[in-house]
């Protein structure tokens, strides 16, 4: 069993594994946000306007689609893992990643076809990139003893979560290239890389013989896909209200995901082998542990959209930057959100070998909350070294939290589940950035619909803009004010461009309405209001999830000469893993 495979695994292997694996996490998740900054040059290079009436679905499914297939498929293809090889499963992953990654760089086509195309081939990505985390730290776990197993998936963890935030960057940098560099970035990384796991990595875990759940399959991959392809068309304007909550096809398929997600809950209680062990959340750390990860999750994505807009559509402008520079610049200015995570992940996970998980990821998580009270309490233009030091404390705790809370999640369960416990636990992450969207861009929106139609038709009027043409763009939906902030265009240029009116104004109305000051000091009122909002709601969801932490139960240490010790929530009677006394279905 696990003793005797971890027994049989050199010295050297564990670090080949470690190496490859984050290799692999940090590409996938670098492209996950690598096309956020990047949006601009890529649309305009497809000579597409994705602003325009019946195009924002494109920029949605640009952004969210690789999110959605993530969320989605990471359950089976961890449980195909456990079923046929993970490392296997890996490999292929890798391979299909770089595949996907050289169509993404050829596409051949312009408008509609060409935004289908990456749309797309970005779904295909996204499978890649599933085989790739639904596996990484199932191969981790097994290669590594116990005493060694938190630092080693807090590397593997934080370097995941700091490549969504260096992939900003990266987007940023390369879209002033050329848009297709953007994703030729990923074609060496990727063909490196499956040619070194497939001569490196070898199977070393417990693997479980089954047949595929086709029912849990279908039912799971239904109704999680009809639940977030519903809260990203929720984000849209529909029927003269700013958000499309109330669109019948919105409400239909939060109704029928919900529905088939109630089914695919008692469909995986009656059949023998399910892809989804939901007999896993008896095991106490199992279960706290990933309701802290997914309100963390959703945490996280509201902190990262937001920060970002806030910075491209305020701060930057209001510091001279053009607003078609801003993209890049966001990228560099959160820096120090990503710099708290890699030094306080390692770290925090070597320490929680010894400590114990719920000491650092407790910790972790009320440093978050203090976070976001403090950009809570910061004025719209705000002095940088402040806001700066609030990003570094927030990605400290982000990463005292994750590689802890990791570890703990993956000691916790047998080892022959640890494919579909690593596929469960991404799914819980990856779902809760995508729910992150659609809840802090509806939060954002409505809290813009209440005092931004005022703000944008007096301001307009007061350079000259006739009323008329003012009314009308003021009852334009706030989202697309926001998404062309958000592109790095200039939102009043945009919002003025239909009605030419610009070309009849004097030239000094003009400099004004399009300079960097007039939209960001005309919007911070109306933009902090929702700020405020979305940034409590933020604050809530990481208590709340340091409330879970604290509940994961004591750590244990390893047994002597055991390779696979209890886990980080044992039994203080019994001295065992939760796993060895929790039924296994």
């Amino acid at each position: 069993m696990a003793g005797q495979e971890k027994g049989a695994v050199g010295e050297r292997y564990k670090w080949v594994a470690l190496s490859n694996t984050t290799l692999g996490v940090l590409i996938a998740t670098i492209d996950s946000s690598i096309v956020i900054i990047s949006l601009p040059a890529i649309f305009r290079g497809i000579g597409l306007d994705p602003l325009a009436p019946g195009n924002i679905g494109y920029l949605l499914w640009m952004i969210l689609g690789y999110l959605l297939i993530s969320a989605v498929l990471v359950v089976s293809l961890g449980r195909i893992g456990d079923m046929f090889g993970r490392v296997r499963m890996y490999n292929m992953g890798f391979a299909i990643f770089a595949c996907a990654s050289l169509a993404l760089s050829l596409d051949p086509l312009k408008g509609g076809g060409g935004a289908l195309w990456l749309i797309g081939f970005r779904i295909v990505q996204a499978v890649g990139g599933s085989m790739l985390t639904a596996n990484s730290a199932a191969i981790l776990t097994d290669a590594f003893p116990a005493r060694q197993r938190g630092m080693a998936l807090g590397i593997n963890q934080i370097t995941a979560l700091a490549g969504q935030f260096l992939g900003l960057l990266a987007g940023g940098l390369l879209a002033t290239i050329d848009w297709r560099a953007v994703f030729w970035v990923s074609v060496p990384i990727g063909v490196v890389g499956t040619i070194w796991s497939y001569r490196s990595l070898r199977e070393t875990g417990s693997r479980k013989p089954g047949r595929i759940d086709w029912a849990g399959n279908i039912t799971f991959t239904g109704g999680a896909g009809a639940l977030l392809a519903a809260i990203t068309y929720g984000i849209q304007p529909y029927g003269g209200y700013p958000t499309g909550w109330t669109n019948p096809w919105v409400l239909g398929g939060l109704g029928a995901g919900v529905l088939l997600l109630a089914v695919f809950c008692f469909a995986e209680t009656r059949i023998a082998e399910p892809m989804f062990r939901l007999g896993l959340f008896r095991i106490r750390a199992f279960a706290a542990g990933n309701l802290a990860a997914l309100l963390t999750a959703i945490a996280r994505g509201g902190l990262q959209f937001m920060l970002i807009i806030w910075l491209q559509g305020i701060w930057l402008p209001l510091h001279g930057y053009d607003f078609e520079r801003t993209p890049l610049w966001a990228g560099v200015f959160m820096l120090p959100l990503t710099v708290g995570f890699l030094v306080a992940g390692p770290v925090s996970g070597y320490l929680s070998d010894r400590f114990g998980a719920r000491l650092f990821s407790t910790s972790g998580l009320i440093l978050v909350a203090a976070a976001f009270v403090g950009l809570l309490a910061l004025p719209v233009d705000f002095s940088y070294p402040q806001f700066a030091a609030l990003l570094l404390l927030s990605g400290l705790g982000q990463g005292m939290f994750s590689a802890p809370n990791t570890s703990a999640i993956m000691g916790s369960v047998p080892p022959e589940q640890r494919g579909v416990a690593s596929g469960m636990r991404s799914t819980f992450q990856n779902s809760g950035t995508a729910l992150s969207i659609g809840l802090s861009f509806s939060l954002m929106i409505s809290g813009l619909a209440g005092s931004l139609p005022h703000a944008l038709s007096s301001g307009l009027q007061g350079q000259g803009v006739p009323a008329g043409t003012a009314g009308e763009v003021a009852a334009l939906p706030p989202v697309s004010t926001l998404f062309a902030t958000f592109l790095g265009n200039n939102p009043i240029s945009h919002l003025l461009a239909p009605s030419g009116v610009l070309r009849t104004l004097p030239g000094h109305n003009v400099s004004t309405l399009t300079g960097t000051r007039f939209f960001p000091e005309l919007v911070s009122g109306p933009f902090h209001h929702g700020l405020v909002t979305v940034f409590s709601v933020a604050t809530a969801m990481a208590l709340v999830a340091a409330l879970a932490s604290v509940l994961r139960g004591r750590h244990h240490k390893a047994a002597p000469g055991r390779a696979d010790g209890p886990g980080s929530s044992g039994d203080p009677g019994k001295g065992q893993p939760e796993w060895r006394k929790a039924p296994s279905s």
